[in-house]
C-alpha cells in the first residue's frame, strides 16, 4: 500500500506541474509549486562519520517514481521558462543564421583517396565521403549519418577507420547517448555491411594485412580494459590479446603515422605503460616498451630506426627522448628536447623528415616544427592575445606539408597548411559565418586576476569594441579546472547572441586545468582541489572590481567537472553571483567516489582522492557540493542533465536539486531540465537539436541579466 500511495503522490506532483498550460495566455499567472522529492534516509558509516543521503532512492533508474519526479521537474521548468518561448525561438533563429547549413570540410589525403565530411541544409548530421585520386573524381558516400539516424533520437559515430588498401571501413555507433559503441565493418566496394560485430567498443586499429582488426572493449564500470584481435568476415570468438587488471588503468590502441607499429597504451591519470608490435605482424607477441612506474607517463611515436618518446620522468612538463626500435628501454634513451619548467610539451607528431611539437607557454598553445636533418626548429606565430591552435587531420607520413587549425573568440575555425621546409602557412579554409558577422566589432583581452595565495590566474575576455566598462553591465563567466584539460578560447558563433547584447564574456583559466602546464593541474587536484574554487571566485571578483560587469548581472556556467566547480563556489560565495547554469554536474562527490562500481570512480582516485582513506575523506567532504548545501540564500539556478548520461549519472543533479529545494531559505529560481530522450553527456546529437538546447540555455542566462529580447 505504501508503494501505491507514493506513486499517486508522484503523479499528483507531476499533474500539478502541468498546470501552467492553463495560464498560457497570461504570463503573470502564478506558477505551480515546484516538485518536492520524498525523503528516504540512507546512512553510510565511513571514517568515523555518518553520511545521511535522503535522496539515494533517485538512483533507481527503472523505478517509475524516479521518471515521474524528473518529468515533474521538467514540467515545472517549462512553466517557469514559458514566458521566454518567443525569446528562445528568436535566439534559435539568430544562432541558425550564423551557420552555413550546407558546407564541406577541407578534404584530407589518405592513401589513394581524399576524405571529407559535408552537411546539407535541414539535415542533422554529417555525410562522410571520399573521392579517388582527385577532388574532381566522383563522390563516394561512405556513411550518411542522417540515414543511419532514421528512427533514432540519438546517433553518434566514434571509430572511423579505413583499411590500408581503402576497401573496408570499420566504424562504431551509439544510439542511446550512454557511450556504448557497436562495431561494424562495411565493404566499400559493394556498399554492404559485413557480418562483423562487437559491442562496448572503444579504439579500433587496422593491421597492415587489411583483414586484421584490433579493438578495445569496456567492462561493467565502462573502463576500456581488454584488447581483442579480429579477422574480418568472421563471427567466432575473437582472440583476447591483453586484459588490464589494474582498475585505475584504461587501454587504448593506436597506429603510428609511419604505419609501422601498433601501440597499446595502458594509462591511469598519472601513469602509463605501452606495448607494441609491428603493424605487418598482427599475430606477433606484444612487447612492453618500458615497464610502468607510478607517476611516470610516457607516450611514444615512431620515425625510421627510432621510437621518439614524450616522458615526464625528469620533470612534470615532459621532455622528448629517442631510443632504438630494437631496444627502447629507458637505459637506451637519448635526450632530444630537455624538460623545461616554463613549457609544457603536450604532444608530438612525426613525419618522415620533420616532427611537430605541440606545447604550452604562458597559458597559450604553441606549435613548433623541427627539420630532422638539420635539427632546426621554427615556431608558428599566432596573431591574437588569446586563441586555440591544434593539429588538424594529418594522415600522410612522407610529406613536407602539415595541417593545423587556428581559432579565437572572434576568428572562426581556420585550417592552415604549413610547408615545413619553407616555414610558410597557407589558409585552406576559414569557416564561413553568414548573417553579416564582422570580427572588427569585437575586442579580445587576456587579463590576470590574483588568487588568494598570490598566483596570477589568466582570464580570456571578449566584448564589443569600445564598450563602456563601468561595472554596471552584464557579465558571463565560464570555468572548468579539472583533469589538466585546457579550456582554450575557441570560436563559438552562439556566443555573439550574448556579446552583441552588451554582455562581457569571459573564461577563467583556473588551476586544475592544464593551461599553464602540469604544475597548474597539480595545484588544482587531490589535496589542492579547493584552489580551483578560490581561483574562480578571485576571477569573478577581479572582473567586477575592474568594471567588466556588475555582480547583480553576473551569470556563471560550468559543466561536468565544471558543474562541481559551480556547486562548490555557490556554496562558498552565493552572494557573488546573480545566477548559475550548472550542467551535467559532478556534485555528489562523496557518494560517487565511495562507489567503485560506477563508471570512472576508481580511475579518478588520482584526480580527487579515495574517500575511503581518512585524509582524503576529511578534505573532500569540505567541498563536495551535495554534502555542503546549507539553509541559506542561493542565486537563481538552472541545472541540466541527461537521463542516459554515462559520465555523470542523472541522479547526481537530481539529488542536488532535491536537497537544495529542501534546505535553501530563499524564493529564488531553481529549475532542472532532464533530457529524457536518448542523449549523452553533451546533450542531443543532432546539430539543430543542439541549437535548440543552446537557445534555451541562453534565454535563461540573458533573462537573468535583465535582457529579454
Amino acid at each position: 500500500m505504501k508503494s501505491t500511495r507514493v506513486n499517486r503522490l508522484a503523479l499528483a506532483v507531476f499533474l500539478l506541474a502541468l498546470l501552467p498550460s492553463i495560464f498560457a495566455a497570461d504570463n503573470s499567472a502564478p506558477l505551480p509549486a515546484p516538485p518536492v522529492a520524498k525523503k528516504v534516509p540512507k546512512t553510510t558509516e565511513i571514517n568515523g562519520r555518518t553520511l545521511v543521503d535522503n535522496y539515494f532512492w533517485l538512483r533507481d533508474k527503472p523505478n517509475p517514481e524516479v521518471k515521474a519526479y524528473l518529468e515533474a521537474e521538467n514540467a515545472y521548468t517549462d512553466a517557469v521558462m514559458k514566458p521566454t518561448e518567443a525569446f528562445q525561438k528568436h535566439l534559435y533563429d539568430e544562432m541558425l543564421s550564423r551557420v552555413k547549413e550546407t558546407d564541406v570540410d577541407v578534404p584530407y589525403k589518405e592513401g589513394g583517396y581524399f576524405y571529407y565530411s559535408r552537411t546539407e541544409a535541414g539535415k542533422q548530421y554529417q555525410i562522410r565521403c571520399r573521392k579517388k585520386g582527385s577532388l574532381d573524381a566522383p563522390e563516394e558516400v561512405l556513411l550518411d549519418i542522417n540515414e543511419m539516424a532514421k528512427g533514432e533520437v540519438f546517433m553518434a559515430v566514434a571509430a572511423y577507420a579505413v583499411s590500408p588498401d581503402g576497401n573496408l571501413l570499420a566504424y562504431s555507433t551509439d544510439n542511446t547517448g550512454f557511450r556504448q559503441y557497436v562495431l561494424a565493418v562495411k565493404d566499400l566496394r559493394t556498399g554492404k555491411k559485413l557480418v562483423d560485430h562487437a559491442e562496448k567498443v572503444g579504439s579500433v586499429v587496422w593491421a597492415n594485412d587489411n583483414k586484421t582488426l584490433f579493438y578495445t572493449v569496456e567492462d561493467e564500470a565502462k573502463r576500456q580494459y581488454r584488447l581483442y584481435r579480429h579477422t574480418v568476415g568472421t563471427t567466432g570468438p575473437d582472440d583476447l590479446v591483453y586484459e588490464e587488471k589494474d582498475e585505475r588503468f584504461n587501454v587504448f590502441a593506436d597506429k603510428t603515422l609511419s604505419r609501422a607499429y601498433i601501440f597499446l597504451f595502458s594509462g591511469s591519470h598519472t601513469t602509463t605503460e605501452v606495448r607494441y608490435i609491428s603493424a605487418d605482424q598482427p599475430t606477433a607477441e606484444w612487447k612492453v616498451m618500458q615497464p610502468r612506474k607510478q607517476d611516470v607517463e610516457y607516450y611514444p611515436d615512431h620515425n625510421g630506426d627510432f621510437f621518439y618518446i614524450r616522458v615526464n620522468d625528469t620533470g612534470r612538463n615532459f621532455r622528448l627522448v629517442k631510443a632504438p626500435v630494437g631496444d627502447p628501454r629507458s637505459q637506451k634513451w637519448q635526450e632530444v628536447v630537455p624538460y623545461r619548467p616554463s613549457v609544457m610539451l603536450d604532444d608530438i607528431t612525426f613525419f618522415k623528415n620533420y616532427y611537430v611539437r605541440f606545447e604550452r607557454e604562458n597559458g597559450l598553445p604553441q606549435i613548433s616544427v623541427t627539420d630532422l636533418s638539420s635539427g632546426q626548429s621554427k615556431r608558428i606565430d599566432f596573431p591574437e592575445p588569446a586563441y586555440d591552435a591544434f593539429s588538424s587531420i594529418n594522415r600522410e607520413y612522407d610529406t613536407p606539408k602539415f595541417r593545423y587549425a587556428y581559432q579565437s573568440a572572434i576568428t572562426p575555425l581556420s585550417i592552415y597548411e604549413y610547408d615545413m621546409g619553407k616555414a610558410t602557412s597557407v589558409l585552406l579554409k576559414q569557416r564561413e559565418i553568414p548573417g553579416g558577422y564582422d570580427r572588427t566589432r569585437y575586442q579580445v583581452e587576456q587579463i590576470y586576476a590574483t588568487a588568494s595565495d598570490g598566483v596570477k590566474i589568466p582570464i580570456s575576455v571578449v566584448h564589443l569594441k569600445g564598450a563602456k566598462l563601468d561595472g554596471k553591465g552584464p557579465l558571463y563567466l565560464y570555468g572548468y579546472g579539472s583533469y589538466g584539460f585546457s579550456i582554450d578560447v575557441n570560436f563559438n558563433s552562439n556566443l555573439f547572441s550574448m556579446v552583441d547584447r552588451g554582455v562581457v564574456a569571459a573564461v577563467a583559466h583556473i588551476r586544475g586545468g592544464g593551461e599553464m602546464g602540469k604544475a597548474w593541474h597539480d595545484d588544482g587536484r587531490m589535496m589542492h582541489k579547493k584552489n580551483t574554487f578560490t581561483d574562480f571566485i578571485a576571477c569573478a571578483e577581479y572582473l567586477v572590481a575592474q568594471g567588466y560587469g556588475s555582480k547583480d548581472k553576473l551569470v556563471i556556467e560550468g559543466r561536468s567537472a565544471g558543474g562541481l566547480l559551480m556547486g562548490a563556489v555557490l556554496n562558498m560565495r552565493p552572494d557573488l553571483f546573480k545566477a548559475a547554469l550548472v550542467g551535467v554536474p559532478f556534485v555528489d562527490v562523496m557518494n560517487t567516489m565511495l562507489d567503485e562500481s560506477l563508471p570512472l570512480t576508481v580511475g579518478e582516485f588520482e584526480e580527487w582522492g579515495n574517500p575511503k582513506e581518512k585524509p582524503a575523506f576529511d578534505y573532500m567532504i569540505t567541498y563536495s557540493p551535495y554534502d555542503n548545501v546549507e539553509a541559506k540564500t542561493y542565486p537563481n539556478m538552472l541545472v541540466k542533465t541527461s537521463f542516459n548520461d554515462s559520465q555523470v549519472m542523472y541522479w547526481e543533479p537530481a539529488k542536488y536539486v532535491a536537497k537544495m529545494r529542501a534546505l535553501r531559505t530563499d524564493h529564488n529560481l531553481l529549475i532542472m531540465k532532464t533530457n529524457l530522450n536518448p542523449a549523452g553527456h553533451g546533450g542531443a546529437s543532432g546539430r539543430y537539436d543542439r541549437l535548440k538546447e543552446a537557445a534555451f540555455d541562453y534565454a535563461f542566462i540573458l533573462t537573468q541579466m535583465g535582457i529579454s529580447q
